[in-house]
């Protein structure tokens, strides 16, 4: 982890979007344009077109994805990358979030409050699930940025406050907190809290800060890499433990 050159690359993009399009009006793609020039400061090495489809970044024989969501949309990159090339998928994670609300039809914007919502590297599992085939490839690893940031959504929502349903603006990087690098499947012991033993998934969900079902979701991918072992079960829930 370098938070000097994550700041210089916060400091460069946000300067950029300042002078092209005006202060409060960031494009939408802010944090994904800062942690591809954290990656990578030299943009000669991004959006290289490479076997049909376009790498966020391309250097010395290694990809880097930077995805923020959605990583069912990278199954074609993945098949087609992951046999020829070295693959790292960069995930951002808003460790602490601050909102902010525009309106847009008076075009106010809201001070800054804090989320009580704190998130954790296990975030990825929601979206690891969707290309749990590709995990098992020793040609992809998986880092993740725990980043503090600043969210701003337009109050466009179906609810009496328009914040239900709101659409997100655009994220601002504010600090990185924390990285995780993941080479191997066995370097996903790291996302379990070293306190279980043996375990459910409501248990897993309450160390790990997840609802249960996200729970459920990240042991489902956690036991296809065969790091955790279904041993039993406790009620109705699997019972699960780490492999040795």
């Amino acid at each position: 982890m370098d938070r000097i050159t994550f700041n210089q690359a916060a400091a460069r993009i946000l300067g950029r979007e300042h002078e092209e399009h005006g202060i409060g009006t960031l494009g939408e793609k802010t944090l994904h344009a800062v942690v591809k020039n954290y990656v990578e400061p030299d943009e000669d090495y991004h959006e290289v077109p490479l076997e049909g489809y376009v790498a966020d970044v391309y250097r010395d024989g290694h990809i880097y994805e930077i995805q923020t969501a959605n990583f069912n949309t990278m199954r074609g990159k993945l098949k087609t990358f992951l046999p020829l090339y070295p693959v790292t998928i960069v995930y951002p994670v808003p460790a602490t979030k601050w909102l902010r609300w525009i309106d847009e039809e008076t075009g106010e914007v809201t001070e800054r409050r804090k989320s009580p919502k704190k998130g954790t590297p296990q975030a990825v599992f929601r979206e690891l699930y969707k290309i749990k085939m590709f995990l098992k490839d020793p040609n992809l690893s998986i880092r993740i940025l725990l980043i503090d940031m600043e969210e701003s959504r337009l109050l466009n929502g179906w609810s009496a406050d328009r914040k239900k349903g709101s659409c997100r603006h655009d994220r601002i990087p504010v600090e990185l907190v924390e990285e995780y690098l993941i080479d191997c499947p066995e370097d996903y012991r790291m996302l379990i809290p070293p306190e279980l033993e043996e375990f459910t998934s409501k248990e897993y969900a309450k160390a790990t800060k997840l609802t249960v079902n996200r729970a459920q979701t990240a042991l489902n991918v956690l036991h296809y890499l065969g790091v955790v072992e279904r041993i039993g079960k406790k009620g109705n829930s699997y019972l699960y433990e780490v492999t040795d």
